[in-house]
């Protein structure tokens, strides 16, 4: 036995521990809490690679025990956390949509495993860790949408994750970032920060969001 394995499985494993303290919180009505799971899930989720890689332990089950453990934490946890939070007045539709973000979280993390070896340098669509601190940065920023302006935003996340747009890496290398776009969202992002200065974890995660999206649409209406 490869003892080394432990300590990226050990950190996996600490992700869906988290996950699934999320999804208590939740049911006991405390969102914050639940926010704040799901926070730190995606900060250990972060580290489990780098040790794998650190320690030169990277495997099949690694990789698998990761996506499983991603599943829970980021596609289950934060579905229960906004319907809970902002849908239960849309009832069964809420419901479905909550259901659809984790659909499209688990095709990312399938499409993810599948084309592993084919794809460097970017994410093909948000990556999943990604979509769900959206959701958990605006439970924690204060501001409270309508149901069906939360039920819009789980579902725009739900399809970018599953997505073409290719955001880029730690590396860099996705579509090009152009100037226009990056303007647009940066100047989005500033207004609500400027209106909520307490919410700017949430305003990261959009201005990330939407000047991929916004440089994706430029890139086809441009074909660059």
């Amino acid at each position: 036995m490869n003892y080394r394995r432990i300590v990226p499985n050990s950190i996996s494993s600490l992700s869906l521990i988290l996950g699934i303290l999320s999804m208590f919180k939740s049911a006991e009505g405390d969102f914050y809490y639940a926010a704040i799971f799901i926070v730190l899930a995606m900060i250990a989720d972060s580290m489990d690679g780098r040790a794998a890689r650190l320690l030169g332990v990277g495997g099949e089950f690694g990789k698998e025990l990761d996506s499983l453990c991603d599943l829970c934490s980021f596609g289950v946890a934060p579905a229960i956390m906004i319907y809970l939070y902002g849908m239960t007045e849309l009832g069964l539709v809420g419901q479905i949509i909550a259901a659809l973000f984790t659909v499209g979280g688990a095709m990312r993390l399938a499409r993810f495993n599948v084309n592993a070896a084919e794809i460097h340098g970017y994410f093909q669509g948000m990556p999943i860790p990604a979509g769900a601190t959206c959701l958990a940065t605006y439970v924690l920023s204060g501001y409270q949408f309508t149901a069906c302006y939360v039920a819009v935003m789980t579902l725009v996340v739900a399809v970018i994750m599953y997505s073409n747009i290719k955001f880029p890496d730690c590396k860099g290398k996705g579509n090009p970032l152009f100037l226009p776009p990056a303007v647009v969202g940066v100047l989005l992002g500033a207004f609500m920060l400027y209106q909520q200065p307490s919410a700017w974890m949430f305003v990261a995660m959009f201005t990330y969001t939407i000047v991929g999206i916004i440089n994706w649409i430029y890139t086809l209406v441009l074909h660059k």
